[in-house]
């Protein structure tokens, strides 16, 4: 996919649901957990059928050291929402209750939200673009609102909150060009280490995607949502038929491109 294009897919959708707070009333919001499901169980399928086979295809790291840097990244994640107070999970939280501090800036919910957006964008450099970008765009969808709501409730300036929601926006895109430069061995000499930086990113999925899975939905968590239901199987059913399809594409692709090089070797004797 053309870098361009990724970045506008990754930018555009998380910026215009922020904004969307300023013509959407929250409690007409239902509609989000559905996002919220689907883009759950698209992103851990995601993570499951491409992700983790490709970064456990690495010659540079054992598995046993990319399993630590994966329950690192799950940890990590665990360790980002006590400052983002689970809004990448499309949680919105005014704090109406502590209206004395409804005036300030949340400084640790925005760098915990910045840093969980680059992150999720370094993947993007490695393998099956397409499928991953769609999965973190509408993954974003929710998150983008929750934090449009919260920035709002601060009673900011407008401006401020649009620059404040362009700069969420662009972490991910910004993480995605980062990490092209870190894979192209552009960027010093931090090349070997690009697959235990994905492993830590697949944690941070994993937590994400799991976490998404068990709180959208009804209250009661262990009641049968019908609907929900129906997301998580569009999720997967979407997910599984990119990796089936994408997978035949590329042994395709392989196959073919071994036998012009093996007649490339022929020719050449």
């Amino acid at each position: 996919m053309n870098s361009i294009l990724l970045i506008l897919i990754l930018f555009i959708p998380a910026f215009a649901s922020g904004i969307a707070v300023f013509f959407v009333q929250k409690k007409g919001t239902n509609f989000l957990k559905l996002i919220l499901s689907f883009s759950g169980a698209y992103l851990f399928s995601i993570t499951v059928l491409h992700l983790i086979p490709h970064v456990y295809q690495s010659n540079n790291t054992s598995p046993e050291v990319l399993g630590i840097y994966v329950l690192a990244g799950f940890l990590f994640q665990l360790f980002l929402e006590q400052f983002s107070q689970g809004i990448e999970h499309g949680h919105i939280h005014t704090d109406n209750e502590h209206d004395q501090h409804n005036h300030r800036f949340p400084i640790g919910i925005m760098f915990s939200l910045c840093l969980h957006a680059f992150l999720e964008g370094m993947p993007l450099a490695a393998t099956h673009q397409t499928e991953l970008a769609l999965g973190i765009s509408i993954h974003h969808i929710p998150a983008a609102f929750a934090l449009g709501s919260i920035l709002i409730s601060t009673h900011l300036k407008k401006n401020t909150i649009l620059i404040t929601l362009a700069l969420f926006a662009a972490m991910t895109p910004f993480g995605f060009l980062l990490s092209k430069a870190i894979s192209a061995g552009e960027v010093g000499n931090i090349q070997q280490y690009f697959d235990k930086i994905m492993a830590v990113v697949i944690g941070i999925f994993l937590h994400i995607s799991t976490t998404i899975l068990f709180e959208s939905g009804s209250i009661d968590h262990h009641k049968f949502n019908k609907k929900k239901m129906i997301a998580v199987i569009a999720g997967v059913a979407i997910a599984l038929g990119s990796f089936l399809f994408v997978g035949e594409h590329d042994h395709g692709h392989d196959q073919h491109q071994q036998s012009h090089d093996h007649e490339h070797h022929d020719h050449a004797h």
